[in-house]
Parts: C-alpha cells; sequence; structure tokens
C-alpha cells in the first residue's frame, strides 16, 4: 500500500515527451440496479464534495446512501456515543470541523507526567503516539535487507524487490527533473513573448513565428496542456508535488543507510512497550493522512464548515502509529491493544504492506480485539493487486486463505460514477480476502490547520465504512462486532455489471472481487441492523 502514487505522468508518457522534445434488504428493486443510467455529465462541485452520501437511484451517483439514511431512518436519534479508534498518521484535534468530537481520557490528567489512569501510558489525554518524534521511515523490505538475514523466506523476495524499485524511481527523478527544467524554460520563454506571467492556451496556439528556438518552446508548452493538469503553472506546481514525493522515496523509504525511528525501543523487541507519547498531532503540516480519515468518519455535521462526516456521534480516539514509510509491526500491535483497552469499539487501519516480520504480533492483536467485541476496518491497498494471490498486512488471513477473525472487514475503492470504470482503478480486490467496496475516490475532507482537500485511495474508503460501523452501533447498541460485519456485507448493493479491474485493465464482473460483491450502502444497512436489533 506504501507504492508511491504519482499524480501528474507516468514513467512511459515522460519518456515519450523528452524523447520527442446473498438475500439482502435494499432501497430499490435489485432489477432496477444494473439499469441505473450511467452519469455521463462531470459531478458538480457541490457533488464532488458531497458524493459518498448520496444515492445510486436517486442521484445516479454511486455513494452510500447517508443522506437518506439520515432523512428517513435516523431523524434526529441520536444513539449512543461510540468510541472510533483512528490508528494512523497524527491528528490535528484542534481542526474546526474536528471540534467536540475528540476523544477524552477523563481519568487522564493532560500534562502532569504521571500515568493517572494506570493503563501503562503517562498524560495521553486524547490518545498515544507510538512514534515520538519519527516521522520518516524505511520500507519494510528495506529494512529486511538491512537486518542480514538471509535465511528469511522473503529476504530474495526483497532483494528483487528493491533492485526493481530503486531503477524504478531513479529513473523517476531523473526524468522528473530533465520535464521539469524544460517545461520551466519554455514557460519563461512564451511568458517573454507574450509579455505577460499567466497566458491562455489560446494564447498559445495563436503564436505565429519564423523563430525555431520560440516554436520548440510553444511545441513544449503545448504538450504541456495536454497533461490534462490545468495551466501551465498549475501543471508545474503538480509536477513539483510529485518530484518532492519521489525524493522523499528515495531519500527516505529505499534508503538503506537511513535511520528513522526515534523512540529508543528496539521494534523487535516485545516485551518493550513503555515509548512514545501523548501527542497525536501530526509533527508538520503535511501529515495529513490521519486528519483526512477521521473527517470522513466524524467530522461535525450540518455545521455551516467544510464537510460533514458519515457517523453523528463519535469519538475520535488517535493513535498515531503510521509514519511516512511502513509501519512496524510492533506499532500496530500495541496500538490495537491500546484501542480496545481503552473503549474503542471500532478501530479504522488506513495503511498496509506486504511484509510484515512480526506479523505474530500482529494477528494476536486482530484476534483480541474480536474477543473483546471491537471491529477493525482497513483498506485493502491501492496497487491493483488481487489478494487472494498476495498477501497483505495486516489481514485476518492465514497463509492458506483461512480467516482467522470474524470482526475484521477490508474494504476496496469505487469511484464517482456507476458503470464498467466504477471499481477505482488502483484499488486491490479479492474474491476470499475483500469483504466488500466503497468510495474512495476524490473524497473531500478535513486536512491539518483548518483546511479540506479531496485525495483518493482504499484508505478513503475504510473510514467510509468505519463511520456507517459507527452510526449502525450508535442507533443499535445491542448489536456485537460480528453481526455489524455481516450487516454491511449482507446489506450491500449487489452489483451485477462488470467492470475494469487489475493491472492489466482486465473485465470481471464486480460480484468477483469481494466476498460480498457488494457496495456498502448505509440505508440498507440500518434497515437489516433495526431488523436483527429486535429478533
Amino acid at each position: 500500500m506504501k507504492s508511491l502514487k504519482i499524480i501528474a505522468l507516468n514513467i512511459i508518457t515522460i519518456s515519450m515527451l523528452l524523447s520527442c522534445g446473498s438475500a439482502s434488504v435494499i432501497s430499490t428493486p435489485i432489477e432496477n440496479i444494473d439499469n441505473t443510467p450511467v452519469k455521463f455529465n462531470e459531478l458538480t462541485p457541490e457533488e464532488e464534495s458531497v458524493w459518498v452520501h448520496l444515492d445510486l437511484i436517486k442521484d445516479t451517483i454511486p455513494g452510500m446512501s447517508i443522506n437518506k439514511a439520515y432523512d428517513e431512518i435516523i431523524k434526529g436519534r441520536k444513539g449512543e456515543t461510540i468510541i472510533v479508534a483512528v490508528i494512523d498518521s497524527g491528528v490535528d484535534i484542534n481542526h474546526e470541523d474536528l471540534d467536540g468530537v475528540i476523544w477524552i481520557n477523563k481519568d487522564e490528567i493532560a500534562n502532569n507526567g504521571k500515568d493517572d489512569d494506570n493503563n501503562g501510558y503517562i498524560d495521553d489525554r486524547h490518545g498515544w503516539n507510538f512514534l515520538g518524534n519519527t516521522y520518516n521511515e524505511q520500507l519494510e523490505y528495506v529494512r529486511l535487507l538491512v537486518s542480514g538475514n538471509t535465511n528469511d523466506p522473503n529476504y530474495a523476495r526483497a532483494q528483487q524487490e528493491y533492485i526493481s524499485e530503486s531503477q524504478k524511481y531513479n529513473g523517476l527523478k531523473s526524468h522528473y527533473n530533465q520535464l521539469l527544467s524544460q517545461i520551466k524554460e519554455s514557460d519563461k520563454a512564451v511568458s517573454q513573448y507574450l509579455k505577460k506571467p499567466d497566458y491562455t492556451m489560446e494564447e498559445v496556439y495563436a503564436i505565429k513565428t519564423e523563430n525555431q528556438t520560440l516554436l520548440q518552446h510553444v511545441s513544449m508548452i503545448k504538450q504541456t496542456y495536454r497533461f490534462g493538469l490545468g495551466s501551465v503553472k498549475e501543471t508545474i506546481a503538480t509536477l513539483d508535488k510529485d518530484l518532492i514525493k519521489i525524493n522523499e522515496f528515495v531519500k527516505y523509504h529505499l534508503n538503506k543507510s537511513f535511520k528513522g525511528r526515534k523512540t529508543g525501543d528496539d521494534p523487535n523487541d516485545f516485551s518493550q512497550k513503555s515509548y512514545g507519547n501523548g501527542n497525536v498531532k501530526p509533527l508538520q503540516k503535511k501529515e495529513s493522512h490521519g486528519t483526512h480519515v477521521s473527517g470522513i468518519i466524524a467530522a461535525n455535521r450540518n455545521n455551516g464548515k467544510g464537510m460533514n462526516g458519515v457517523a453523528n456521534n463519535v469519538k475520535i480516539m488517535p493513535i498515531r502509529t503510521v509514519p511516512n514509510g511502513d509501519e512496524y509491526d510492533k506499532d500496530v500491535a500495541l496500538a490495537i491493544r491500546y484501542a480496545v483497552d481503552n473503549g474503542a469499539k471500532i478501530i479504522n487501519m488506513s495503511f498496509g504492506k506486504y511484509y510484515s516480520p512480526h506479523n505474530d504480533w500482529v494477528k494476536d492483536a486482530i484476534v483480541y480485539a474480536s474477543k473483546n467485541d471491537v471491529l477493525i476496518i482497513t483498506g485493502a491497498g491501492n496497487d491493483r493487486f488481487d489478494l487472494d494471490k498476495k498477501m497483505n498486512f495486516p489481514s485476518d488471513h492465514n497463509q492458506n486463505l483461512e480467516e482467522f477473525s470474524n470482526t475484521f472487514l477490508s474494504v476496496g475503492a469505487t469511484g464517482q460514477k456507476y458503470g464498467s470504470n466504477l471499481v477505482a482503478d488502483y484499488s486491490n480486490y479479492g474474491k476470499t480476502t475483500v469483504d466488500v467496496f466503497a468510495p474512495g475516490n476524490k473524497i473531500y475532507s478535513t486536512f491539518p490547520e483548518n483546511n479540506y482537500e479531496s485525495i483518493n485511495g482504499t484508505s478513503m474508503a475504510a473510514p467510509a465504512v468505519a463511520g456507517v460501523a459507527a452510526l449502525i452501533r450508535s442507533q443499535f447498541p445491542n448489536l456485537t462486532a460480528t453481526q455489524v460485519k455481516q450487516i454491511i456485507m449482507d446489506s450491500g448493493l449487489p452489483i451485477n455489471t462488470k467492470v475494469v479491474v487489475g493491472k492489466g485493465g482486465n473485465i470481471r464482473p464486480f460480484a468477483d472481487l469481494s466476498k460480498s460483491g457488494k457496495l456498502v450502502n448505509a440505508y440498507n444497512a440500518l434497515i437489516l441492523a433495526r431488523k436483527l436489533s429486535s429478533l
């Protein structure tokens, strides 16, 4: 899940440019679902920011029918407060749209240097930070190579992947540097010719000159417009952001010499548990993932600011565990146990990797959560893999695909338009290993320092489902975590159409991409929950 997602261009495009210069309760009859007209028009800005909450039949947008659930089922009923742990990067607990929804450990006195509640964590007023001052980290397979443990069965695979990824990202770094240099030079030349710093595409295409050097610059700018990233200045800004990510990948994630951990513990010693601190906030502004996830779940509804979270009666418990790089198994296992021991009923884990040297620790923690009636929800990952053929972690499946937890839900991602491209082009999938699909493309939510942005990923689909789970547990608290998982799977919309999926762009039935074969629907889930709750 940590493979780098470049926003602007793939390496092939860059090279080409440079070389040339079950029965379910449903809200509509099943036979009508696949007759829903495809929405050909682009979503309006208003629809873009709320599409997760819309209804497939009413709006022809494949959201989760959140608004319909509030209007027709919840109708102002508050329900019980549910604690949702967000195991992620730091969370901006002072964000305007998270005001009042951050968990408070009432038994802990803030900043007195004491473990007032005797839970093993000093000053954990709002959660815990297992990373301390750590920000950047290596990838797990790089750590495996650094360990020198050639007897590890994954060592050879890690070595091969390291060589491949090093070549790829060093190549990207070189290509992006060259391309950006050319575009910036051409932008400067065209700006000077037009005597203005900003210009339109029409003005560029209107340039007539015999100056061959200027014509080359004009040709470069015309190609830049074809990237579809907006104006030339916007394209340069996007490419600059991509280059920053590429440089980070090379400098930190793939760097065998880099030492990222700053907590003073041994990540291979599970007996060392007293590390980290109570500061759950991001270390820097760009550490935004945990804040974005938290907003999707529980941003204040109808407060006139930003956006609405899915759930209306939630307290977010931030547990800072995921660095800019691969998380450590020890931190994940302890974070799950912290969440369970401190009252969380749902855990959202929007992260993952394909190597897990201490998966037994994480597996034990997942089982611990299940025994304590806690539902864990994870993103399936963003690499177009069939997870029935390639293990990712954390997971509730053993190597033989046998499931060992019935309170663990894996979520794939969908986009804004119903039809053959419903599944997000990056989403992992798996008939056995992925449970459901939910909206993950262009999800608008909270960013640090009272900002809001739209980003993509199964990382966004998971908290959308966590919000639905929180609604169910809030409105029908007698239902168990196992029941809530099954309700979410059984009540989804059974999409029968074929979709494009995977790295080869294969056409597959949507029903074959997950265990349920369904798209999560909050309205239907609450109907089924009400029925089961009354039995």
